[in-house]
């Protein structure tokens, strides 16, 4: 079975704190412990001189054992409750999965 890796990408609120952000990312890290299925996550903020961001800040990717795992993790309480730390924190979202049958 394909792996799934999910993208997110997002653009906090100017007057989003540093530390606001930090919380938001160890929370989105957390969620490796407490979510069966998340192999893999990595995140943090955009780290590259190409420019090619267009206005996200941050992003983080996980990477789930297949998509039954990932399909189990969308309405998990969990990411319910860390969702709603993230929105009032930022102007857009965008994710994006892909599969990797390597």
């Amino acid at each position: 079975m394909p792996r799934i890796h999910h993208m997110v990408l997002l653009q906090f609120k100017a007057q989003t704190s540093p530390q606001a952000i930090g919380s938001i990312m160890t929370e989105l890290a957390e969620l490796r412990n407490v979510v069966d299925g998340i192999d893999h996550f990595a995140g943090g903020p955009y780290a590259s001189e190409e420019g090619l961001h267009a206005g996200f800040t941050h992003g983080f990717l996980m990477t789930f054992r297949d998509a039954g795992a990932r399909d189990a993790y969308l309405p998990h309480p969990e990411h319910e409750r860390v969702k709603q730390l993230i929105l009032p924190h930022v102007d857009n979202v965008i994710a994006f999965d892909i599969e990797d049958s390597s």
